[in-house]
């Protein structure tokens, strides 16, 4: 029996089979779409029983050829560009795929855990999994949106038996994310910028907030990679936000980040003002192609995951990005 992972070359997908990895299971099928050949990389250190590209994978399940031979699908595969405008992509691409995978699974009785997203809920400022608080900004969005509202009308049905678990993650950032480029996390970015310049760069303020004070859910990728085997082993249903329950600004990201790379130098860490100062930290000027279509602020209710019975602490941000620069550095 296989379990497949979707995106699995991607941010979320890899890190997901790395963990697989450790728990015994090599017996995956990673499905992905290698057009950005350099993805490969994330998959080098880990074990799988095949690949199949995305069409591949489409054309196998519509001919039959995985039927009884698949134990689980953790699907991650999506265009997550949110800047991306080409709604007929998107909605294929996110969407439609994502419909063949659920009446897949739902017909097997396998379970099927996907990747969902924070940016359902737009400009608002509840971030509950209700519909009264979804309303997207942009046509990625909107296509999670309709498919987390595609499974709540199947959850609800009388004889729904399978498991369908959907996560909405929020600013999820840490390893085996260098090929998203402009869509790596910010601390991807600040690293970098900190390494080749000796300074990081954030917006200015937007929205009645300050010169990087703008805040985000910012969630590590080992706790997102540990909520989905949670969920996995646990059989439990739904669609759950996935974030650490607790906004920290931008600057605090900057903060963590020059700080990590100075611990490493030997260097005692600095506060926002004194790395302002040494010109460690500056601002430019909020784009204008992101106005009335950026989150300033997000914060996940991790009420319903909780009580689900996700009991275990999110990394803070000083946390774990401290472990992210680590790695980086050590790499």
């Amino acid at each position: 029996m296989y379990t497949i992972v979707t995106g699995a070359a991607g941010f979320i997908g890899s890190n997901l089979v790395k963990a697989l990895n450790e728990r015994g299971a090599t017996n995956i099928i990673a499905v992905d779409n290698l057009s950005k050949g350099d993805k490969y990389r994330n998959l080098v250190d880990c074990e799988i029983a095949d690949y199949l590209d995305k069409n591949e994978f489409i054309e196998a399940l519509a001919a039959g050829e995985l039927d009884g031979a698949v134990d689980a699908v953790l699907h991650e595969g999506a265009c997550s560009d949110t800047m991306e405008h080409n709604g007929q992509y998107m909605m294929d691409n996110n969407y439609r795929y994502s419909l063949e995978l659920l009446d897949f699974c739902l017909d097997q009785e396998v379970p099927f855990l996907y990747a969902s997203s924070a940016s359902v809920y737009g400009g608002g400022r509840v971030f509950r999994e209700s519909r009264e608080f979804e309303s997207p900004l942009n046509v990625y969005g909107y296509s999670k949106f309709l498919f987390d509202q595609v499974v709540r009308r199947r959850l609800a049905r009388a004889d729904f038996s399978a498991q369908v678990a959907g996560f909405r993650y929020f600013n999820v950032y840490g390893p085996r994310e260098q090929h998203k480029g402009r869509m790596a996390s910010v601390a991807f970015h600040f690293f970098n910028q900190y390494q080749a310049e000796g300074k990081v760069r954030l917006f200015e303020g937007c929205d009645g907030y300050g010169n990087g004070e703008q805040r985000r859910d910012f969630v590590f990728i080992d706790d997102v990679v540990k909520v989905n085997l949670h969920f996995l082993d646990s059989g439990t249903s739904g669609i759950y936000n996935l974030g650490t329950g607790r906004a920290q600004s931008f600057n605090d990201v900057a903060v963590a980040t020059v700080n990590a790379c100075r611990a490493a130098r030997g260097e005692p860490p600095l506060s926002l003002a004194e790395l302002r100062a040494a010109g460690a930290i500056e601002y430019i000027a909020f784009p204008e192609a992101l106005k009335g279509k950026y989150q300033s602020y997000t914060e996940a209710d991790v009420s319903l995951l909780r009580q689900a019975g996700y009991e275990a602490p999110f990394a803070t941000v000083e946390e774990g990005v401290a472990q992210y620069v680590s790695s980086r550095i050590g790499s």
